[in-house]
């Protein structure tokens, strides 16, 4: 069955029926700013809100999220709501507001220095801080209570999203048992050795088993947990049914592959307003005719391999200087999590990676590397994918990764080459890729001249290959199977 925005629908009405359908993440789908005094809106990057914005649309529910933007209070009404999109609305958007301790202990510390560095097998050290986990427990109650507030007496759904968020469905369930939870982690689980130094382990796992349904990217990532529990809890596991019960309550652990809209993307990049603002790309980043583009679309983070992505450019043109003055790679680089330090010192080796790079190899006409960090729309995106003879995607450690994905949805010319790194959850579905080990550099090197030189017809076959995969694991399925699971509880 290929699944649709329909079918999802039907699937949704047949399984969730008459309850209240909820998601919770940190991360809100909108985001209102103010623009030269004027009230404007913009999408945040990242893969969860990629991902779930077109399934609550489908499903006209309620996102509760952090409101972060300058101009969010503005917005919403005396229940801290807004109608979501806001060209279109579709569904609510109820917005909690921290305060700088609470983002700051809660987000940038626990969340960001402690869970995220551990989950991810990038070789920077997790930081532990009990103030840090006071504020994490403190706004996953205030997530908790909200959501009970919107719930009041009626059945409801609270789907929870990733790592911010892992004591809530505990919390939630203390207060009202009939809840139905489930929460899908978007970062990798680490193996049970590397989740035993952390100092809250017990509390984080209690938190996540209260789910009647719990899934991750990958089969691995299950594995992963469940021998955690073996090791760290007295719950027992069924092997069969894939199952974890502790404290009288069953938890069904499941892998679900994530994705995008490939029907809706692969249409917008199709458009008319598309091929404008890939012009408009083209005059931008003085990209002349004959010359190979690649392109890099990344949060500025120690995960996803930057460093060793600029480090493999450096050697591809020490290697091949042939190629100098016909190869222009353009990285995308969203600038995230400032106020700690890591994100910060890496931001300005790369600002001097760059400049190092682009000064040992440039000529008077040409730069290999632009390093842009502006804000950019989502039709800048699709455009900036179009004009790509190439799409690198390489971190150390990654759950899923959607750039991937979103550049093999918009490449309906058939054109164009993906190098993904190995250690991305992506890769054990997308065959037609061309793999790369980020740590390898000689390797790295040779896998973009590679690129280069690949005849058209070997770049159809894959990335015939890549779109037939992500055409038919789409959002829709994704959520669909997500759901279909429920019916097991």
């Amino acid at each position: 069955m290929h699944w649709t925005k329909s079918q999802l629908n039907k699937t949704i009405k047949k399984i969730i029926g008459n309850r209240l359908l909820i998601i919770a993440s940190n991360r809100e789908p909108y985001i209102h700013v103010y623009k030269e005094g004027k009230i404007e809106y913009i999408r945040p990057v990242g893969g969860a809100v990629t991902a779930l914005d077109p399934i609550m649309r489908v499903c006209k529910g309620t996102w509760v999220a952090y409101g972060s933007g300058s101009a969010d209070r503005e917005v919403v009404n005396k229940n801290n709501e807004v109608e979501v999109p806001p060209e279109a609305p579709k569904y609510k958007l109820r917005r909690i507001w921290l305060n700088k301790d609470e983002e700051n202990g809660y987000y940038y510390g626990y969340s960001n220095k402690a869970i995220w560095p551990l989950c991810h097998m990038a070789y920077t050290g997790p930081s532990f801080d009990e103030v840090d986990w006071a504020y994490y427990k403190i706004v996953n109650r205030k997530f908790a209570n909200t959501i009970l507030d919107i719930v009041k007496d009626k059945k409801a759904f609270v789907w929870i999203q990733d790592y911010h968020l892992m004591l809530l469905s505990k919390l939630l369930k203390e207060k009202n048992k009939n809840l139905l939870t489930a929460h899908f982690l978007h970062i990798p689980w680490p193996n049970p050795e590397a989740f035993r130094i952390c100092p809250q382990k017990i509390e984080i796992l209690e938190g996540l088993l209260a789910n009647d349904l719990l899934g991750f990217h990958i089969r691995y990532h299950c594995n992963n947990f469940v021998e955690t529990l073996r090791l760290e809890m007295e719950a027992r596991i069924d092997k069969e049914k894939n199952s974890v019960t502790y404290g009288g309550h069953e938890t069904l652990i499941r892998a679900f592959p994530i994705s995008v809209d490939f029907e809706e993307t692969s249409k917008a990049a199709d458009s008319k307003e598309i091929k404008n603002t890939m012009r408009k790309l083209r005059e931008e980043f003085a990209v002349k005719d004959g010359t190979f583009v690649m392109v890099g679309l990344d949060r500025i983070d120690y995960t996803k391999g930057l460093i060793e992505k600029i480090q493999g450019l450096d050697r591809f043109f020490e290697k091949f200087p042939q190629y100098k003055g016909r190869v222009l790679f353009i990285q995308k680089g969203g600038l995230s999590r400032m106020h700690i330090p890591e994100y910060k010192a890496l931001n300005e080796r790369l600002n001097s990676l760059v400049e190092e790079v682009n000064w040992k190899h440039s000529t008077e006409k040409w730069l290999p590397i632009l390093f842009i960090k502006r804000h950019m729309s989502r039709k800048e995106v699709i455009a900036l994918y179009k004009i790509a003879d190439a799409c690198i995607v390489s971190p150390l450690h990654d759950g899923m990764n959607l750039v991937c994905k979103e550049f093999i949805a918009t490449r309906n010319d058939l054109d164009g080459v993906l190098l993904l790194s190995q250690f991305t959850g992506a890769a054990r579905e997308l065959g037609g890729a061309m793999f790369v080990n980020p740590y390898d550099r000689e390797n790295f090197a040779k896998a973009i001249k590679k690129a280069i030189e690949l005849p058209r017809e070997k770049k159809e076959k894959r990335m015939k290959r890549l779109r037939a995969v992500v055409k038919e694991n789409n959002i829709y399925k994704w959520a669909g199977k997500f759901l279909e699971e429920l019916k097991k509880i």
